[in-house]
């Protein structure tokens, strides 16, 4: 599959849910949950940003990272769901993006345990600032599954480019990475 039909296919699968991410359309909670990550770039940075890095390891790392990630973030969206705020959320958002856009840009493979600590604190600030957001007029569990597909869909993306690309295009997906990274410090300003 080349580059061109994933993206092509990307464009096609977002953009119900960035058209039924407007006012209007009748909120049951999972288009608002889709959109949820899709919508912020912090969020969509992220996990683009977990599926480039996992595609970048080996063995183990290349599902252990985005299966850590997508569960420690609805282990966080609950925690949200029922109120809790952690201290300098949006700063730990922010962070996620630098921290992971490094990763990739540098290709680090560090240890697994490492790898799964470092993927789970930042999944639990995206979780719980999923949890707290949640839409006045939303099911938790519709939502949390919208959000849940919509970042088990992003990370799937970065994996393909990875996995997709030949190797030639590496030095492509390690500037994203950069990109990524910049943008974090970006937002980490403020």
């Amino acid at each position: 599959m080349t580059l061109k039909r994933i993206l092509g296919t990307l464009a096609l699968l977002l953009t119900p849910a960035l058209a039924f991410a407007h006012p209007g359309h009748g909120d049951n909670g999972l288009m608002a949950g889709i959109s949820h990550p899709i919508g912020g770039l912090d969020h969509l940075l992220a996990m683009v940003a977990v599926g480039l890095w996992a595609a970048q390891q080996q063995g183990a790392a290349r599902w252990a990272l985005p299966c850590t990630f997508v569960g420690t973030m609805l282990i966080g969206g609950v925690l949200g769901f029922a109120g809790l705020n952690l201290p300098a959320l949006e700063s730990g958002i922010a962070a996620s993006v630098l921290a992971l856009g490094l990763a990739v840009a540098l290709a680090v493979r560090p240890p697994l345990s490492l790898a799964v600590a470092a993927t789970a604190l930042f999944a639990l600030f995206h979780g719980v600032a999923h949890g707290l957001e949640l839409p006045d007029m939303s099911s938790p569990w519709t939502y949390a599954a919208g959000f849940v597909a919509a970042t088990a869909a992003l990370h799937a993306v970065g994996y393909a480019v990875v996995r997709l690309l030949p190797q030639a295009a590496a030095p492509l997906v390690r500037l994203a990475g950069a990109a990524s990274a910049a943008t974090g410090v970006w937002l980490l300003a403020g």
